[in-house]
């Protein structure tokens, strides 16, 4: 049939790159997460999306061995979006589902999955064929309107 296309503003759409094993993917998946969000009328909250995602692939980066790329897959969906991040190590994530104690607030680090799992609607884990996927979930939330 030819014809125009329809366009169904409520399906789903994603994107997947894949980002250096480096420090440098994290301002990229920042930017990438910001641009995937402003698509849509009512989506997640950027600033929070964008700062779980940069901890996921900073923790990413940081915590594997090599230097294959990982990779960054975000999927807009009606009720919000999901962000994954993929790297080759197959161990799970330290306690991403499960609190292992409160951080030491003197660290530099220990802060990143407690911000993922206090800020997220939902997130995980799941083995995947060259390592494992690491999400979280944000539910959609209303646009709005800068006041005059």
């Amino acid at each position: 049939m030819n014809g125009p296309a329809l366009h169904d503003p409520h399906a789903p759409a994603s994107w997947r790159i894949a980002l250096p094993h480096t420090a440098a993917a994290v301002p990229v998946a920042r930017a990438l997460v910001r641009t995937a969000l402003a698509e849509l009328e009512h989506s997640a909250d950027s600033d929070t999306a964008e700062l779980l995602t940069a901890e996921l692939v900073a923790n990413a980066v940081e915590h594997t061995k090599g230097d294959r790329p990982i990779e960054l897959v975000v999927e807009l969906l009606p009720t919000g979006c999901q962000v994954e991040v993929h790297d080759p190590d197959p161990a799970p994530p330290g306690d991403l589902t499960i609190p292992s104690g409160e951080p030491d607030p003197w660290q530099e680090h220990g802060r990143g999955l407690l911000l993922i799992r206090a800020l997220s609607s939902s997130c995980g884990h799941r083995p995947t064929d060259s390592g494992k996927a690491v999400w979280f979930r944000l539910p959609a939330v209303p646009h709005q309107r800068n006041p005059l």
